[in-house]
């Protein structure tokens, strides 16, 4: 039986003999694509290459890449650990054509692998082919049919409709017919009962799809036409799982060796055996496949976080969590005990998970803490949302604890059953899709057509010029919540696009008199987009791209800091530093590092006067471009995991900082200024992230605080020594401070003692005072709480005025709520509204603050009422 290893590179051995090159998968998480966060398709990592942007440097391509599907059009996550073949994280093995060869090649290469390199029977293979689209006026792709006819009887070769066999990139963009590939993997008896041809396409686990295989001829426009592509293009996709499920003769992708020895150490862990009750190990499946996805985004250098791809991460680590939790017995942290055992089995051919194993176990565990910690606090908000209940649990309620506190829906429907009550999912569905609409709605965005112009990429000329003659070659009016925007690609820009951190430029189009603003600049599918508020007069007209220089220079300033700080950073705390993130603004810089303890004040004055000492040095900038990146690495050169690097890179020297870098930097490190560490903070477990300015921030930071040096020397009257005179006004200010607190301390025992005196009985027997007094809300409280204790049928009520901020308090000895039955919590609701305000607290203290001092009078003569 092969093992997943050797299928795997089966594959790649099998098209590099038929002239492809095998290339790394990219980074599953995308950085330079608008309309995707994760890499959810083989052909992401090649879409500039279909779309046009770029000629292809090799015709013939082949790799594994590693995917993930959790949302959007691809959104396997519910079905994931249920069935037996989705999955969140997935490997694709592809084979692309970009204008070589097309179909033909493509099914034969197909059916030669999958039949005489892999030696699956041919008799289980089904295929289906495009069957036709009247809508898009599309006839059905005999071609793939009568290709296929050559290996396998017609009754096998399925026509589907365009849902099933024509696949489209997003809504526009290049598209065209496929033919999939399926194998029957029933037993013999399974298959005499119903004939596989009737299973294809019906979501049956063991009739399954393993390869799709595309064939780019068409582009869809915005208004939903189609248009033959110049060049026609092959992109196929093989699910590695699942191929390895059909090649090891098993029932379930998760019984192969690529999910087995996850399942059996997590199996060990938890004292259970996989196999013998289904809710144990669907929870298994759902762990083991989530642990990958969460280990490859980590490694890539996703963080989970609340927003955006960190929060689908972490959606999806709280998902393994609540199943470890509710079904395993996980009490405590355990997904990250299992990284060594996806490190030891997947790391040869994905390196970064060796190399990034401690910092994917250390945030993996913080997670799980804080987590199990939600977990903890949502039981304890659903016990009393439970017992406050009758019979079933609102759909906003269980919405609230679902989205507030991040307790999940199923195990709020779980502890309800418990307690024999229900909850209204048709009110939390509700509520669950009013809040998918405010999503939508807030990030909705209509992207009109290119218009191109003209052919050819662009040339970035920002490296060296500020300012150049440009034409447009293609533009685009995008409209979204914040208006009306244009896209515009020029074909030489100086203008450089947001990438590795650095902020994209600003500036200006100009033609004549006519002023263009370009507010920022971004890189989507390898093109350079200009977003500016207008359209020119005259698109084909030549033009001026013009960088704002002041705002570049500041932002170059702050760059070359973020190398030097790395730098220093590795010195002083270890080699083991890696960048993890950054930020380089022209008002500031944020650099994120891998790093398991705080740095300590003594490190960051150590790091900050060396950045210092590399600036005063004036060290020259040694641009290094178009290395190739073995001799750029050779250099010392740091490459960073999560980033796709070229044949040949750019290398960004600065005496011994040596980085890859696209970036923009100074002439010379002198230029940068003084450069001024503001803070040192936890970004994740193993991460700390500093953020510091230079130049003419830390210029305007040091003049303020020079200018409070100066303000508080002028208040001392300019002591000797200004520290020392500090120091004493602090010593005497805490002396004053505990005077004050004895008086206030002697004042409420004067006034325990003298209040009782003025009490009166009411209708029940009970003594009652109402007063006015000048005390703050902890003499209040202090005062409250000994009356209650040494008066049990005394109700106090005190209302206080302090800097114009009206406070009431209502205190009740137990003897008197005994026998009145009222609570202090609700005559506080009843009086407050007179003062404005609002409070709470328990049945025999309650407190409020209010905005209307002229209240209290009203509030003070209520409470007499309501106590009488």
């Amino acid at each position: 039986m092969l093992t997943s290893q050797q299928i795997r590179q089966k594959f790649l051995d099998h098209f590099a003999k038929h002239g492809h090159t095998i290339v790394p998968s990219a980074p599953m998480v995308v950085k330079d694509d608008p309309t995707l966060m994760f890499t959810n398709a083989g052909m992401n990592q090649f879409k500039d290459l279909f779309l046009g942007n770029r000629p292809a440097k090799d015709k013939r391509i082949a790799d594994t890449q590693k995917c993930l599907r959790v949302s959007g059009k691809h959104n396997d996550l519910e079905e994931v650990g249920i069935d037996t073949y989705h999955h969140t994280m997935f490997e694709m093995l592809g084979n692309w054509s970009f204008g070589d060869y097309f179909k033909k090649e493509a099914i034969n290469w197909a059916w030669e692998l999958l039949v005489d390199v892999y030696g699956i029977d041919k008799n289980n293979i089904y295929v289906t082919y495009f069957g036709g689209d009247d809508k898009d006026k599309l006839p059905a792709d005999n071609e793939t049919r009568d290709l296929w006819k050559q290996f396998m009887p017609e009754e096998r070769i399925l026509p589907f409709s365009r849902k099933d066999n024509f696949w489209e990139m997003g809504d526009t963009g290049p598209c065209g017919p496929c033919t999939e590939i399926h194998v029957d993997v029933r037993t013999a008896e399974e298959k005499k009962q119903k004939p596989g041809r009737d299973l294809v396409n019906n979501d049956h686990p063991q009739v399954i799809e393993i390869w799709n295989n595309v064939f780019m001829q068409f582009e869809r426009k915005a208004d939903g036409s189609l248009v033959e592509l110049p060049a026609q293009h092959v992109d196929t996709g093989m699910g590695f799982e699942r191929l390895c499920m059909v090649l090891q003769g098993k029932r379930s992708n998760y019984d192969t060796d690529v999910f087995q020895p996850l399942i059996q150490e997590l199996a060990k862990k938890c004292g259970k055996v996989y196999g013998k009750d289904e809710k144990s190990d669907i929870a298994m499946r759902v762990i083991a496949d989530h642990l990958r996805a969460i280990s490859f985004a980590i490694a890539d250098g996703q963080l989970p976080s609340n927003t955006g791809a960190g929060y689908v991460i972490r959606r999806i680590l709280r998902r393994a969590v609540r199943y470890g939790y509710s079904f395993l017995g996980f009490n405590e942290p355990f997904m990250y005990t299992l990284v060594p055992t996806l490190a030891a089995q997947m790391g040869d051919q994905f390196p970064e998970l060796k190399k990034q194993q401690g910092i994917i176990e250390s945030v993996m565990h913080e997670e799980e803490k804080a987590f199990l910690r939600t977990l903890e606090q949502g039981t304890k908000r659903l016990e009393q949302a439970l017992a406050e209940s009758k019979g079933t649990l609102g759909g906003e309620r269980a919405f609230e604890l679902f989205d507030t506190y991040g307790f999940p829906i199923d195990l709020t429907q779980l502890m309800a059953r418990e307690q024999q009550k229900q909850v209204d999912m048709k009110g939390f569905e509700a509520e669950l899709q009013k809040q998918k609409e405010r999503s939508r709605a807030a990030t909705a965005v209509t992207t009109g057509d290119w218009t191109e112009l003209g052919k050819g990429e662009t040339v970035f000329v920002g490296y060296d010029e500020l300012s150049s003659a440009a034409h447009i070659l293609r533009y685009r009016k995008v409209s979204g919540k914040g208006g009306d925007q244009f896209q515009i690609v020029l074909d030489r820009t100086p203008f450089y696009a947001e990438g590795g951190g650095q902020v994209g430029d600003q500036g200006w189009l100009v033609n004549g008199e006519e002023r263009i603003e370009v507010v920022d600049t971004k890189r989507e599918n390898q093109l350079i987009v200009h977003f500016t508020k207008a359209l020119p007069k005259e698109p084909s007209a030549t033009f001026t791209a013009q960088v704002d220089g002041q705002r570049r220079a500041l932002t170059a300033r702050n760059h070359t800091a973020t190398h030097l700080l790395h730098h220093a950073l590795r010195k002083h705390l270890g080699a083991h530093v890696e960048q993890k993130g950054s930020l380089v603004a022209p008002d500031r810089l944020r650099f994120d590092i891998s790093h398991f303890a705080k740095v300590t004040p003594e490190e960051l004055a150590s790091i900050e006067h060396d950045v210092n000492a590399m600036i005063a040095e004036d060290i020259a900038f040694d641009d290094l471009r178009n290395v190739p990146i073995a001799e750029a690495k050779a250099m010392g050169a740091m490459a960073l995991f999560g980033e796709k690097y070229g044949d040949s890179v750019r290398v960004v020297k600065f005496g011994p900082s040596v980085e890859l870098c696209g970036g923009t930097h100074v002439p010379r490190t002198g230029t940068i200024g003084p450069f001024r560490i503001v803070s040192e903070s936890a970004l994740a477990a193993g991460v700390r992230r500093i953020e510091a300015i230079t130049s003419v921030e830390a210029e305007r930071m040091i003049n303020e605080k020079l200018a409070k040096l100066d303000a508080i020397n002028a208040l001392l009257k300019n002591p000797a020594d200004l520290v020392s005179a500090v120091e004493k006004l602090v010593e005497q200010n805490a002396a004053m401070a505990k005077e004050l607190e004895r008086a206030a301390k002697d004042k409420v025992r004067s006034l325990a003692s003298s209040i009782p005196a003025k009490a009166k009985a009411n209708a029940k027997g009970v003594k009652v005072v109402v007063e006015r007094l000048d005390l703050d809300a902890q003499s209040l409280k202090d005062l409250g709480y000994a009356l209650r204790e040494q008066h049990a049928d005394l109700a106090f009520v005190a209302g206080s005025v302090i800097d114009g901020k009206p406070l009431l308090a209502v205190s009740l000895g137990k003897a008197f709520a005994d026998a009145t039955g009222l609570k202090a919590v609700d005559i506080i609701k009843q009086i407050s509204p007179e003062i404005k305000g609002g409070g709470g607290g328990q049945p025999d203290f309650a407190t409020a603050g209010g905005k209307e001092p002229g209240g209290m009078a009203n509030a003070l003569q209520k409470a007499e009422s309501l106590l009488a």
